[in-house]
């Protein structure tokens, strides 16, 4: 323990003490009540675990599920195929792909359920499918024995020393807030700052992580746990914060250049004190709430009045000021809403709190169709073409193969490139067939009794299990645990059979090795076809946003291509381009949907004679969306620059303020967006 604790932390080794009193309680009470394969609780037992006890509760509960579905699904499947092999595998093959199909358009923590039920029919099927009479027997036994393991890791992880989310959750927000106000602070600098590109990723993928962070809370064992809506009310206002922040850093650029280098006295003012208070965050949300209502009611009063024949620089000044006091009083709310999950009340602690936990609802994510069913048609053919090589061959242990593959497929179908952690696999398997040769024929003969079963594990146990806290050598860890739950050395009494033992080995490394094979042969290039169907789903969303005649959600907008930037970072970074540009063009492309969105919303509430040049823009940008090709991305047309400004010079003139001002604002944003490099708007060129 000691080692443990100086190589990986002590965090870690009480983490893999933990694990281990998991497994050996599952596996005692498996023994004790004389199931067929214990191994199977003590594999569950490390299978579902997680240094925080709510994650564990969670995986457990989804595991719970999954392997009732999945059992059920093999009780009902073989029966009626058991003297048509081909229909039967055909059937596997395709349970499992709908499994993974399912699986990865959910995408949270959740979807473990769903592939769970995949492979969990593979388990019970293919290891039995000699004796179909006993499936049902079989499919029971399994789910005792899987429930036995869920129920000692659940139990251990939430009583010894349980790790609560709701602690690194509420440090986690803490720590975002901190760096989106220090971004924000950043973006709206009057000189530019070095490394803004990053900090956009980072926030992105901070909006991504507290929502994957959200789903465990209703399980947390603390009492003092924030409600879920309380963190997708949080999330909804920092996911404002990145489009609100280029559009005053671009606002700012434009002022600074139509003002030969020099900003505006007043803007300087303003500016610097924002950024104090965004520097200085308040404690108490009442002061806080007045110097950021104080700061709103500068920006608002230093608003130019749209009218006819307004200029370029006013409407500049007016996007700033508009969009600068938005961020403020979404800073404001970010903040209160970080009150709100500290005080474990609910009661709102401002009205403004109650108003942004209102009807709140789960958080939209993207959803890649193409993506799942491509990982979904790689887990069906690896299994069909796997159960044809085993039926044809005649090899007793090809089902163990054909399993394997099968759940490995599943297991990493949600990867890009799922050929590095099955090679990780790989890697583990060896090893571990090698350690288990020296626990079955070396050590275990000289075991008698639990207890000194027990000890001999303990020591590999340990350093194992510590090795699972590191996302680094979970992927040999895991592998190498298997290995030693391996049903020769894990079982009611002593199997002396090295050929079984040997055949079992090479069933499982042919089954990772198939499934290499497969991963390539199906799966090759998947971060960059990832990368073009990411981009394409944003340009396609916004073709058909644009035209749209009902009420915009803004909100699922942008959690949408939040959550599509977070994907896409990582997924540069595997190519080793130049991340920035992409980057940089997708928050444009969000930005240009919040403005698509603002148009949208007035075009419905004008006239139909007074909204035509709206529709004359929105129609305009849907085409110019659906050109796009991610190969070859090209510059919006011309003609929509001057529908743009047409659309500025006829609603510029609406008897309505508050009319002319929102057209102004949602156009000035949609041309800056498509028209970065355009001459400023001139009320004859329209």
């Amino acid at each position: 323990m000691r080692l443990l604790s100086e190589k990986l932390g002590v965090p870690a080794a009480l983490f893999s003490l933990k694990c281990l009193v998991a497994a050996m309680l599952a596996l005692f009470v498996a023994f004790s009540i004389g199931l067929e394969r214990p191994y199977w609780a003590f594999l569950t037992s490390y299978i579902v675990a997680q240094p925080m006890a709510g994650a564990v509760i969670s995986k457990a509960l989804f595991r719970i599920v999954g392997t009732f579905v999945g059992a059920m699904f093999a009780v009902a499947i073989v029966p009626p195929l058991v003297n048509a092999p081909e229909l039967l595998s055909l059937a596997m093959a395709s349970w499992l792909g709908l499994s993974v199909f399912v699986s990865l358009l959910d995408r949270t923590p959740r979807s473990y359920m769903f592939v769970l039920a995949g492979y969990t029919a593979c388990l019970i099927v293919f290891p039995d499918v000699d004796t179909p009479q006993t499936v049902f027997t079989v499919a029971s036994l399994r789910v005792q024995e899987i429930l036995i393991g869920i129920l000692s890791g659940a139990l251990v992880h939430g009583i010894i020393l349980p790790g609560s989310i709701t602690g690194v959750l509420l440090g986690r927000v803490e720590a975002i807030l901190r760096d989106a106000e220090r971004w924000s602070r950043d973006a709206i600098a009057i000189d530019p700052v070095q490394g803004l590109d990053a900090e956009r990723r980072r926030l992105a993928q901070d909006v991504t992580e507290l929502h994957q962070m959200s789903v465990h809370l209703p399980f947390d064992i603390s009492r003092l746990a924030p409600r879920v809506r309380t963190v997708r009310a949080l999330q909804d206002q920092l996911s404002l914060l990145l489009q609100l922040g280029a559009a005053v850093e671009d606002r700012l650029a434009q002022l600074k250049a139509a003002n030969r280098g020099v900003v505006p006295r007043r803007v300087e003012r303003l500016i610097a004190d924002v950024r104090l208070w965004l520097d200085t965050p308040v404690v108490d949300n009442g002061v806080r709430a007045e110097k950021a209502q104080a700061l709103i009611d500068r920006c608002v009063a230093l608003e130019p009045v749209v009218r006819t024949g307004m200029g370029w620089r006013d409407m500049m000044r007016l996007s700033l000021y508009a969009r600068l006091a938005t961020l403020i009083a979404v800073h404001r709310d970010c903040r209160d809403l970080c009150d709100q999950m500290a005080i474990h009340s609910r009661a709102a602690v401002t009205p403004r709190v109650a108003e942004l936990l209102e009807g709140r609802r789960n958080r939209e994510l993207h959803r890649d169709y193409a993506g799942a069913a491509r990982g979904a048609f790689a887990a069906f053919t690896t299994v069909a073409v796997g159960c044809a090589l085993w039926i044809g061959s005649g090899w007793k242990d090809g089902s163990t193969a054909v399993m394997l593959a099968g759940v490995f497929l599943a297991l990493f179908s949600a990867s890009d490139n799922p050929l590095a952690p099955l090679k990780g696999f790989m890697i583990g398997t060896i090893a571990a067939s090698a350690l288990g040769a020296v626990y079955g024929y070396a050590i275990m003969p000289r075991l008698d009794g639990f207890a000194m079963l027990a000890m001999a594990y303990a020591p590999m146990l340990l350093i194992l299990g510590a090795m699972m806290a590191s996302p680094r050598w979970m992927g040999i860890a895991l592998p190498t645990l298997l290995g030693l739950g391996s049903p020769v050395l894990l079982s009611d009494h002593y199997v002396s059979a090295f050929g079984a033992y040997i055949n079992g080995a090479v069933a499982q490394i042919v089954g990772i090795w198939f499934a290499i094979i497969m991963a390539g042969l199906l799966q090759s290039a998947g971060v960059e076809r990832a990368i073009r169907r990411t981009v394409r789903a944003g340009w396609t969303d916004i073709a058909n946003r644009a035209t749209l005649m009902s009420p915009p959600d803004v909100r699922g907008w942008i959690n949408r291509m939040l959550d599509r930037i977070a994907l896409l970072a990582p997924r540069l970074a595997a190519t080793r381009r130049d991340s920035g540009k992409p980057l940089y063009d997708a928050l444009r492309d969000l930005r240009t949907g919040v403005a698509i969105g603002e148009l949208r919303q007035l075009r419905l509430d004008l006239p139909l004679d007074e909204g035509a040049p709206l529709a004359d823009v929105l129609g305009g940008v849907s085409a110019h969306y659906r050109r796009l090709d991610p190969d070859a991305p090209q510059a919006a047309d011309p003609a929509l620059l001057q529908h743009i400004d047409a659309a500025i010079d006829d609603l510029a003139a609406n008897p309505g303020a508050a009319i002319r001002r929102e057209a102004v604002l949602g156009l000035v944003s949609l041309r800056r967006n498509l028209f970065p490099e355009a001459q400023g708007y001139r009320r004859a060129a329209a």
